[in-house]
């Protein structure tokens, strides 16, 4: 994987990975983490820390070490002498060239694209090492392959006009080529490659978003393959067991950010209650939002059927965190004042005995519990839309609560 300049992985790149990752898990093999930094302009350390967080935090494993291309320049260099001594390169300018074929194709039997051929005359010979002595990315990248005996190499179709140029590097220092797979690119749903314009395109954008691991990365394993013309939902071993470089499609994917919506409130909601709780404390306290945990966790219920991805959950609760006003608009001071005293006699103060109090109170008013139940919920969480009114009280409590409708009232009237 190439660093970005930005040190963020983009969600494009992640999906190849992930498709490496589910075809080594599949075939019981390796799946190697190699860093391309021949561009040394790029902040390759925090980006190099960057990626592996980010594939830690979707699940996707590596074996061995990872490694840094730069750190093979004196194998690259002992094996482009070899080329020169061979005669398939030549110094120029202080470089090192590799001489590439003039006649004929050079050809491959993509495991995604089918035959591909290239015609050798538009083959320029290939800088394989600079001439400060670095290799370059297509002499490094494909002897890389050849010293960790890589049998499948499954990445972008930005690389097609990179492969006949490292098929024949290959060739020529003996080795057998490894399987490619050219997959397609991730476009947005205006048919251009994923970008900011279209959202979030990174894995920490996604993060900070609050979607959940797992289901992210089902639908990146959906992005270009599919199990069949009907199963979406599957878990990581179901994925592995699974995937074959027989169902990926040429065609570009697209990004549906909707479709990832929907997925990702399937497996929240699916999530046992203590689990989903957990990771929605994780998530607020990686969001450096500093509420109370307890008070997260015994909100968890509420919000588990209402929200699709964790990152809604400060929007729909920080009522119970922090004080929310309200629009003076929305409110009515009669229903609050008669509110208030109805539920400053509830004891205790539990959604199972305010209920039937506020029930009866909009009847007494008469008016229909929605409308009756709008100015309290306006006035207790400053907004229409909130978890179960009922429920809203008990957590917030019943002193705040008052104070709430107190304060709403007198604003109301004001």
């Amino acid at each position: 994987m190439a660093p970005s300049p930005t040190g963020f992985l983009h969600i494009g790149n992640v999906r190849t990975a992930l498709f490496n990752w589910l075809f080594a898990r599949h075939e019981d093999g390796e799946f190697r983490l190699r860093i391309e930094n021949t561009d040394t302009s790029r902040e390759v350390a925090e980006a190099a820390e960057q990626i592996q967080r980010s594939l830690s935090w979707l699940g996707l494993d590596w074996d061995g070490a990872v490694t840094f291309q730069l750190d093979r320049q004196a194998q690259c260099a002992e094996a482009a002498q070899r080329l020169l001594a061979e005669g398939r390169a030549y110094e120029d300018e202080g470089a090192i060239r590799f001489r590439m074929p003039d006649d004929g194709v050079t050809a491959w039997d993509d495991a995604v694209r089918g035959r591909v051929e290239f015609p050798n005359e538009k083959l320029e010979d290939l800088v394989i090492i600079r001439s400060d002595g670095r290799p370059t990315y297509n002499f490094a990248s494909p002897m890389e392959d050849v010293w960790d005996g890589i049998t499948h190499v499954i990445r972008g179709e930005d690389h097609i006009s990179n492969t006949p140029k490292q098929l024949n590097v290959i060739r020529a220092v003996g080795a057998e080529p490894p399987v490619y797979a050219h997959v397609s690119h991730v476009f947005g749903a205006d048919g251009k490659p994923l970008s900011k314009r279209h959202g979030s395109v990174t894995v920490d954008d996604f993060r900070h978003e609050g979607y959940y691991a797992p289901a992210l990365l089902n639908f990146l394993a959906l992005l270009g393959w599919s199990y069949d013309d009907k199963t979406t939902v599957m878990s990581r071993d179901e994925l592995v067991a699974r995937f074959t470089l027989a169902r990926v499609v040429s065609s570009p994917a697209v990004f549906d950010y909707q479709k990832l919506d929907w997925m990702n409130g399937v497996y929240l909601r699916a999530l046992p209650l203590d689990e989903y709780a957990e990771a929605l404390v994780a998530y607020v306290r990686d969001e450096g939002y500093g509420w109370d945990e307890q008070l997260v966790r015994r909100a968890a219920p509420l919000v588990q059927e209402k929200i699709e991805r964790f990152g809604q959950f400060p929007e729909l609760a920080r009522f119970l965190f922090e004080d929310v006003p309200p629009d003076p608009d929305l409110l009515d001071g009669a229903v609050l004042d008669a509110a208030r005293n109805e539920l400053g006699r509830v004891d205790p103060f539990t959604a199972e005995r305010i209920e039937p109090v506020l029930r009866a109170l909009a009847q007494r008013l008469e008016l229909s519990p929605r409308k009756a139940f709008q100015p309290i919920r306006i006035a207790v969480t400053g907004s229409k839309i909130s978890p179960g009114l009922f429920e809203s009280l008990e957590l917030l409590g019943k002193e705040r609560s008052l104070e709430r409708l107190s304060a709403a009232a007198a604003t109301a009237r004001a």
